[in-house]
């Protein structure tokens, strides 16, 4: 298709210059990615959702525990697809088992049950702890124990067909609220503890004695092992450390972007724009300060950030990259879902019919009369020749001036317009021109008060003050005193006077309350 370039203008309409830049930072493309789950609230849940976890294999069933109930959901339709009640108290923890044919779950009285999914029904019941229990989790690859932990500062290996435990690890001194098996070794597990340690269990040494021990320095709420199985990230207070237990249980990296207690952090994967399987890594943590984090942890940044209305309690994201659930604090749900591949190729060849029928529609052939009467709507062919007439440039009045190199008439004309905007671009237009201090020097007494009280209005807002502040001086300097013989230019000049005087208090009240608050933050951080 060959087309005819249009002839470019001599003379185009001036803009300003000095524009406010945006609020809001452009969008890298990590971050469009995770605006794109779509999202949906799921809020008929009692209370607080305690722990969120995906089953393994597909479709990727999820399991939300609340109040004294476990909910399984449907990541096609987010609906409840059953439900498990018979726990004698609030359930805690969930876990499902590498098949996925089984789900563990725990709760405050002590007790630790495994049901089918299928049929709900309970298998076995292990009772051994004296106080609440907060993690159940099955190994990775092992289908026969689990690790459970609670408020009796215990951390007990069980042996699942047998309804007893193998190995008791004793060594936390307060509550255990959190751990996790290894993605590579179903032998060697994290606990995380009110004692502000992290500790690294091998199932298979019974004298109870843990291989490291790391500090987190605040309670720990939440530890995952991260994908190489090399990695550990611990969540409490308001960080997120990554440690590398490989080199000795050295920490690699403090993420502290959260302002109050991070409650939850799981890992997953970025996937690709078909939806397939991920290419990299990310930590997401949730806190009660409302906000979700995504943490780059192989160039240690934060790569996106999400506010939600209300405390976060648990975060889960599903293997095949899908679907993510956050579970916050006043039983809501808040699941962001992206299309999956069907949906997509569906979706695909829906669009691909439609587009098919609507060609038959509008094909138009040469014998057509109505194909010599085509509106400058229909759209160009290969092989069509092209003439493209040039749009007409509408001017405004002092771009027609500044064409006729008019230039006070110009400045005169912009300034009644009462258009800010147009009077920046034309002073730059003149100052590019270097003819802005002629024109001002060749204004007579009511051209002059035009200027003075653009100045007045203008001169302390932030967009134009560098410019404008410049111009006034030079404005007082070199019409002083045709202003003395005005009455009405010594009134326009002390109303310029007040302005700028009261801009200066503000600006000092602003870094007197700046002086009073920057001790308060650095007292606030500390802690």
């Amino acid at each position: 298709m060959m087309e005819v370039p249009r002839q470019n203008s001599t003379f185009k309409p001036i803009k300003p210059k000095l524009r406010p830049k945006p609020r809001t930072p452009t969008q890298t493309p990590e971050s469009k990615y995770w605006s794109s789950f779509k999202n949906h609230q799921i809020s008929n849940l009692i209370s607080s959702i305690t722990s969120l976890t995906f089953s393994p294999t597909p479709p990727h069933t999820f399991a939300a525990t609340h109040s004294t109930s476990l909910t399984l959901f449907s990541p096609q339709t987010l609906s409840p697809s059953s439900t498990i009640s018979s726990f004698p108290d609030v359930v805690s923890c969930a876990s499902f088992r590498c098949d996925g044919l089984l789900i563990a779950a725990s709760d405050l009285s002590g007790l630790v049950q495994v049901f089918d999914v299928k049929t709900r029904t309970p298998l076995r019941k292990l009772r051994s702890h004296t106080r609440p229990v907060h993690y159940v989790q099955y190994p990775v690859h092992d289908k026969l124990h689990l690790v459970s932990a609670g408020d009796d500062a215990l951390v007990k290996y069980w042996d699942v067909a047998a309804e007893t435990p193998i190995v008791d690890f004793r060594g936390h001194k307060d509550y255990v609220r959190s751990g996790d098996f290894s993605p590579v070794s179903h032998e060697m597990c994290v606990t995380g503890s009110y004692d502000h340690t992290v500790k690294l269990w091998d199932v298979r040494v019974t004298d109870s004695k843990w291989v490291m021990e790391v500090n987190h320095g605040k309670p720990v709420e939440d530890v995952i092992f991260l994908p190489s199985g090399g990695l550990v990230a611990t969540a409490g207070g308001n960080s997120v450390k990554i440690w590398d237990l490989i080199g000795g249980g050295k920490m690699i990296y403090s993420m502290e972007s959260h302002t109050k207690t991070v409650t939850s952090v799981c890992v997953g994967r970025v996937g690709k724009e078909s939806g397939e399987e991920g290419r990299e890594y990310r930590v997401f943590s949730v806190g009660l300060d409302g906000y979700m984090k995504v943490f780059d942890y192989g160039r240690a940044k934060v790569t996106h950030s999400m506010r939600f209305p209300a405390p976060l309690m648990s975060i889960g994201f599903s293997p095949d990259c899908g679907v993510r659930v956050i579970g916050s604090s006043n039983g809501i749900m808040y699941v962001g879902k992206r299309k999956t591949k069907e949906e997509n190729v569906e979706s695909g060849i829906k669009s691909f019919w439609s587009l098919g029928q609507e060609e038959e529609k509008r094909v138009m052939r040469p014998s057509y009369f109505r194909y010599f009467h085509r509106g400058q709507g229909e759209k160009p062919k290969e092989g069509d020749y092209m003439v493209v007439r040039p749009k007409k440039v509408k001017l405004a009045e002092h771009d027609k001036l500044l064409k006729k190199f008019r230039h006070k008439g110009a400045l005169v004309s912009v300034l009644g317009s009462k258009n800010p905007e147009n009077v920046l671009a034309v002073m730059e237009e003149l100052v590019a021109r270097r003819k802005l201090l002629k024109c001002v020097e060749n204004l007579d007494n009511e051209e002059l008060g035009l200027l003075l009280s653009f100045l007045q209005k203008y001169t302390t807002v932030p967009r134009y003050s560098g410019l404008l502040m410049g111009l006034t001086k030079k404005v007082l300097e070199m019409r002083v005193e045709v202003i003395r013989g005005s009455e009405a230019l010594e009134d326009q000049i002390r109303n310029l006077k007040r302005s700028v005087d009261e801009e200066i208090r503000i600006q000092q009240s602003l870094q007197e309350i700046q002086g009073i608050i920057s001790p308060l933050l650095r007292i606030a951080g500390r802690r």
